[in-house]
């Protein structure tokens, strides 16, 4: 635990070592949300410093990591970054950036929380419990998805999905009119050798054995040798006609309890991690 936590610590420190040259290269990108307005300070530092290895968006490429998904630095605490940015990693490679200050240090970390939906970037005006009355109800998500242990299984666990995207990006994602299924949960149908057929979503296969976890939670295990065929369905469980089946409203209230969920789910992690620190 301690080395995947410092491997990771390491990338991103490296990577906010970058020259301000690398990040003019790539000056005219954008964010996908424009936080210039809100984070001027942040997103011209992180520019300088930062852009050139993560992104103005800071979702990462191939010589530093997304700091907006990865969840390593999404549980680090404001401290341990800055701390980061700092001191630098001796030995590493990684140089102190002892001449910020602590202002721009919180501006660096006030804009990497707003790319990743937190502290404010996309502020969200729903109702979290009618939300919630909604995600087990009428909306029918928990049918599919679950939410801190309860709900379904058919569709990705969305307790930290807000802690990735921001209230705009979801409310998107909701209404989105044509989607295709996540890697793992593609629904199939397979024929065995003697006809039989069965139905479910594909968890796992190689070339010897495919796993299916059926609609009643059951796991099936089939070798490769007794199987005819397995079809694919390229349609996706997740409703198409949100945008007209739920008001706005409704999408809203949806968002802030999906929101509300991650941001409890991190405040959880953060004080467990200082009670076993303790």
């Amino acid at each position: 635990m301690i080395c995947r936590h410092y491997h990771v610590n390491f990338l991103l420190a490296l990577a906010l070592a970058v020259a301000p040259a690398l990040a003019r290269g790539q000056a005219g990108a954008t964010p996908e949300s424009d936080f210039s307005n809100t984070f001027p300070d942040g997103r011209r530092i992180f520019s300088a410093n930062c852009a050139g290895c993560h992104g103005l968006d800071g979702r990462g490429s191939e010589k530093a990591p997304n700091l907006i998904s990865n969840t390593s630095v999404q549980r680090s605490s404001d401290a341990e970054l800055t701390g980061i940015i700092r001191n630098g990693i001796a030995g590493s490679g990684m140089p102190a950036f002892r001449s910020l200050s602590a202002t721009e240090l919180r501006s660096i970390l006030s804009y990497i929380h707003a790319l990743q939906g937190k502290k404010g970037s996309s502020p969200v005006a729903g109702d979290a419990k009618r939300g919630q009355a909604l995600f087990f109800g009428k909306a029918e998500c928990s049918k599919c998805h679950s939410m801190a242990g309860q709900g379904g299984f058919l569709g990705p666990e969305l307790t930290g999905y807000a802690s990735e995207r921001s209230a705009s990006e979801i409310a998107a994602e909701i209404t989105r009119p044509k989607r295709t299924p996540s890697n793992g949960f593609k629904s199939v149908v397979v024929t065995t050798n003697n006809g039989t057929r069965v139905a479910g979503i594909l968890r796992n296969e190689d070339n010897f054995s495919l796993q299916l976890q059926t609609e009643d939670g059951s796991f099936r295990f089939l070798d490769r040798s007794a199987v005819q065929d397995v079809a694919e369905s390229d349609q996706c469980r997740m409703p198409t006609d949100y945008a007209s089946r739920l008001s706005h409203g409704d999408i809203d209230d949806i968002v802030t309890f999906l929101v509300h969920q991650s941001s409890s789910q991190t405040q959880s992690a953060k004080s467990n991690r200082q009670g076993n620190a303790e």
